[in-house]
Protein backbone atom coordinates (compact mmCIF):
# COMPACT_ATOMS: atom_id res chain seq x y z
CA UNK A 1 0.00 0.00 0.00
CA UNK A 2 3.24 2.48 1.22
CA UNK A 3 4.83 1.61 -2.60
CA UNK A 4 1.07 2.43 -4.41
CA UNK A 5 1.09 5.88 -2.44
CA UNK A 6 4.31 6.97 -3.56
CA UNK A 7 4.06 6.25 -6.79
CA UNK A 8 0.94 8.04 -6.81
CA UNK A 9 2.73 11.06 -5.37
CA UNK A 10 4.83 11.13 -7.91
CA UNK A 11 2.34 10.93 -10.60
CA UNK A 12 0.57 14.04 -8.52
CA UNK A 13 2.57 16.28 -10.66
CA UNK A 14 1.71 15.25 -13.61
CA UNK A 15 -1.52 16.29 -15.47
CA UNK A 16 -3.77 14.63 -17.86
CA UNK A 17 -3.30 15.51 -21.35
CA UNK A 18 -5.28 14.48 -24.57
CA UNK A 19 -3.19 11.09 -24.51
CA UNK A 20 -3.92 8.69 -27.34
CA UNK A 21 -2.65 5.68 -28.24
CA UNK A 22 -1.06 6.97 -31.02
CA UNK A 23 1.73 9.21 -28.38
CA UNK A 24 4.34 6.45 -29.86
CA UNK A 25 3.50 6.53 -33.29
CA UNK A 26 6.89 9.05 -33.62
CA UNK A 27 8.87 6.06 -32.80
CA UNK A 28 7.85 3.17 -35.58
CA UNK A 29 10.48 2.61 -37.79
CA UNK A 30 14.29 1.31 -37.79
CA UNK A 31 16.84 3.64 -36.17
CA UNK A 32 20.51 3.93 -35.39
CA UNK A 33 21.25 4.14 -31.55
CA UNK A 34 24.03 5.29 -29.52
CA UNK A 35 23.61 4.23 -26.15
CA UNK A 36 25.83 5.39 -22.62
CA UNK A 37 25.20 3.53 -20.20
CA UNK A 38 26.73 3.57 -16.44
CA UNK A 39 27.85 0.52 -14.84
CA UNK A 40 29.49 1.33 -11.34
CA UNK A 41 31.48 4.55 -12.09
CA UNK A 42 32.47 4.13 -15.31
CA UNK A 43 30.66 5.02 -18.14
CA UNK A 44 30.09 2.06 -20.91
CA UNK A 45 29.07 3.28 -24.45
CA UNK A 46 28.07 1.11 -27.58
CA UNK A 47 26.19 1.68 -30.89
CA UNK A 48 23.47 -0.58 -32.25
CA UNK A 49 20.14 -0.67 -34.07
CA UNK A 50 16.85 -0.49 -32.84
CA UNK A 51 13.88 -1.52 -34.51
CA UNK A 52 10.34 -0.70 -33.67
CA UNK A 53 7.15 -1.92 -35.02
CA UNK A 54 3.22 -1.18 -34.33
CA UNK A 55 1.03 -3.57 -32.44
CA UNK A 56 -2.88 -3.88 -32.03
CA UNK A 57 -3.25 -0.64 -34.47
CA UNK A 58 -0.43 1.74 -32.05
CA UNK A 59 -2.24 0.45 -28.76
CA UNK A 60 1.17 -1.30 -28.56
CA UNK A 61 4.71 -1.42 -29.54
CA UNK A 62 7.96 -3.79 -29.54
CA UNK A 63 11.00 -2.69 -29.33
CA UNK A 64 13.97 -4.37 -30.09
CA UNK A 65 17.75 -3.03 -29.42
CA UNK A 66 20.63 -5.03 -30.80
CA UNK A 67 23.82 -3.27 -29.43
CA UNK A 68 27.53 -4.39 -29.41
CA UNK A 69 27.27 -7.08 -26.67
CA UNK A 70 23.63 -6.09 -25.28
CA UNK A 71 20.44 -6.88 -26.48
CA UNK A 72 16.66 -5.68 -25.03
CA UNK A 73 13.70 -5.67 -25.57
CA UNK A 74 10.75 -3.29 -24.41
CA UNK A 75 6.76 -3.99 -25.23
CA UNK A 76 5.24 -0.17 -24.09
CA UNK A 77 1.03 -1.07 -23.40
CA UNK A 78 -1.49 2.02 -24.03
CA UNK A 79 -4.09 1.56 -20.93
CA UNK A 80 -7.22 3.57 -22.49
CA UNK A 81 -9.25 3.83 -19.13
CA UNK A 82 -5.46 5.80 -17.47
CA UNK A 83 -4.48 7.52 -20.84
CA UNK A 84 -1.16 6.25 -19.85
CA UNK A 85 1.71 3.64 -20.98
CA UNK A 86 3.14 0.99 -19.47
CA UNK A 87 7.07 -0.10 -20.82
CA UNK A 88 8.04 -3.01 -20.06
CA UNK A 89 11.76 -4.10 -20.83
CA UNK A 90 13.67 -6.90 -20.72
CA UNK A 91 17.61 -8.38 -21.68
CA UNK A 92 18.77 -11.30 -23.39
CA UNK A 93 21.15 -11.22 -20.59
CA UNK A 94 18.61 -12.95 -18.15
CA UNK A 95 15.50 -12.65 -19.89
CA UNK A 96 13.74 -11.50 -17.03
CA UNK A 97 10.84 -8.51 -17.58
CA UNK A 98 11.32 -5.73 -15.13
CA UNK A 99 8.46 -3.68 -13.33
CA UNK A 100 6.74 -1.48 -16.00
CA UNK A 101 7.58 2.18 -16.01
CA UNK A 102 3.80 4.14 -16.14
CA UNK A 103 3.49 7.66 -17.59
CA UNK A 104 2.41 9.77 -20.21
CA UNK A 105 3.33 12.49 -22.75
CA UNK A 106 2.98 15.86 -22.00
CA UNK A 107 4.02 18.58 -24.35
CA UNK A 108 5.56 16.10 -26.44
CA UNK A 109 7.80 14.89 -23.67
CA UNK A 110 6.99 11.23 -22.17
CA UNK A 111 7.55 10.68 -18.22
CA UNK A 112 7.22 7.14 -16.63
CA UNK A 113 8.35 6.01 -13.02
CA UNK A 114 8.35 3.30 -11.46
CA UNK A 115 9.54 1.39 -7.88
CA UNK A 116 12.04 -1.00 -7.55
CA UNK A 117 14.11 -2.68 -6.04
CA UNK A 118 18.47 -2.77 -6.85
CA UNK A 119 21.16 -4.49 -4.99
CA UNK A 120 18.55 -4.71 -2.19
CA UNK A 121 18.00 -1.20 -1.96
CA UNK A 122 13.88 0.33 -2.78
CA UNK A 123 14.68 3.27 -5.87
CA UNK A 124 12.84 5.09 -8.10
CA UNK A 125 12.86 5.12 -11.46
CA UNK A 126 12.40 7.51 -13.89
CA UNK A 127 12.32 7.13 -17.92
CA UNK A 128 12.15 10.45 -20.02
CA UNK A 129 11.93 9.93 -23.33
CA UNK A 130 12.02 13.31 -25.26
CA UNK A 131 12.12 14.02 -29.00
CA UNK A 132 14.62 16.08 -30.38
CA UNK A 133 13.81 16.58 -34.47
CA UNK A 134 11.05 13.93 -36.39
CA UNK A 135 14.08 11.70 -36.84
CA UNK A 136 16.21 11.71 -33.48
CA UNK A 137 14.87 11.26 -29.86
CA UNK A 138 16.65 11.05 -26.72
CA UNK A 139 16.20 8.69 -23.79
CA UNK A 140 17.46 8.82 -20.39
CA UNK A 141 17.09 6.72 -17.23
CA UNK A 142 18.04 8.08 -13.70
CA UNK A 143 17.64 6.04 -10.50
CA UNK A 144 16.67 8.24 -7.10
CA UNK A 145 17.57 6.56 -3.80
CA UNK A 146 16.56 9.62 -1.63
CA UNK A 147 12.66 9.30 -2.32
CA UNK A 148 12.86 11.61 -6.29
CA UNK A 149 14.90 14.68 -4.16
CA UNK A 150 18.04 13.69 -6.28
CA UNK A 151 18.57 11.62 -9.26
CA UNK A 152 21.37 9.88 -10.74
CA UNK A 153 21.44 9.02 -14.70
CA UNK A 154 22.50 5.94 -15.37
CA UNK A 155 21.30 5.57 -19.11
CA UNK A 156 21.22 7.79 -22.21
CA UNK A 157 20.85 6.42 -25.73
CA UNK A 158 20.02 8.63 -28.81
CA UNK A 159 18.07 7.31 -31.48
CA UNK A 160 18.54 8.51 -35.01
CA UNK A 161 15.97 7.33 -38.02
CA UNK A 162 17.29 5.32 -40.63
CA UNK A 163 15.63 7.17 -43.96
CA UNK A 164 13.61 4.57 -45.74
CA UNK A 165 12.94 4.44 -49.41
CA UNK A 166 9.50 6.23 -48.39
CA UNK A 167 10.98 8.73 -46.65
CA UNK A 168 13.56 9.41 -48.48
CA UNK A 169 10.86 10.87 -51.52
CA UNK A 170 8.57 12.86 -49.63
CA UNK A 171 9.23 16.22 -50.21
Amino acid sequence: MKRALVIACLFAGMQASAQSHADFDFHIGTWTTHVRRLKGTTWVEMNGITVVRKVWDGRANLVELKAEGFEGLSLRLYNPLAKQWSLHFASSHDGMLNVPTIGQFKNGRGEFYSQETINGRAVFVRFIITPLTPDSIRFEQAFSDDGGKTWEVNWIAIDTRIPTAETRTKP
